[in-house]
């Protein structure tokens, strides 16, 4: 039983989104600029600014909306918030220490990996406004913790392998959270949070050992 309602829970997202207007614009810039330099100048420098724009959305969620925002009708949300967090401090260790490194490779990974990017910073929000939501109670790339996090998973796997388990675990734990709200709370479009949980958990069980010349933009 949640301890608020479907109605208080998009009232958050109404006044969460009017309050930090326009954060999403920003949010949208730092994850283009981002995906650019991982695609156009992949490096470190390009690991250094993927990791940190992830760390600083994970941050602004972790803070900005489940601790300020949620946390008054969810009082659980305080240690969501905690977790997102840590999950930023684990984003910039990772990213500073080159176990996360941004290596796109031709083929079917960063094709998935585009495709949840793109269900997380443009379908996500048509699919909520095809099914009668409206702005501003409309959850946010970058802002809010669904979409982000299918945006995580999107990102881990433009990464070169193995995938740094640090970095997902919490991911994987939140998509099994707010992805109850496809089934407790009626949102459809959190179906793809709990279907790309398990896609990425079973992609980094069963292929996440890197074979030895994997780097940069080849075949395979």
């Amino acid at each position: 039983m949640l301890p608020f309602t479907r109605a208080e829970f998009f009232e958050v997202f109404a006044a969460y989104n009017t309050a930090i207007w326009p954060a999403q614009l920003v949010a949208y810039a730092i994850a283009i600029a981002a995906l650019a330099v991982v695609f156009f100048r992949p490096g470190r420098g390009a690991d250094l600014v993927m990791s940190g724009a992830l760390a600083l959305m994970w941050l602004w969620t972790g803070i900005g909306y489940q601790v300020l925002s949620f946390a008054p009708i969810n009082p659980a949300a305080y240690l969501f918030g905690a977790a997102f967090v840590a999950e930023a401090l684990l984003l910039v260790y990772c990213g500073w220490s080159q176990r996360l490194a941004f290596r796109p490779v031709r083929g079917w990974r960063t094709a998935l990996g585009l495709v949840l990017i793109a269900y997380a910073s443009a379908f996500y929000p048509l699919l909520g406004i095809a099914l009668g939501e409206t702005w501003p109670a409309l959850p946010m790339f970058g802002v809010t913790p669904c979409p982000l996090t299918i945006f995580t998973f999107g990102a881990v796997l433009l990464a070169r392998r193995p995938f740094p388990w640090a970095v997902l675990l919490i991911p994987l734990i939140w998509s099994a959270i707010g992805g109850s709200a496809a089934f407790l709370l009626g949102v459809p479009p959190d179906w793809a949070l709990l279907g790309s949980g398990v896609l990425v958990l079973v992609i980094a069980v069963t292929r996440g050992v890197a074979a030895p010349a994997e780097a940069g933009l080849r075949g395979g």
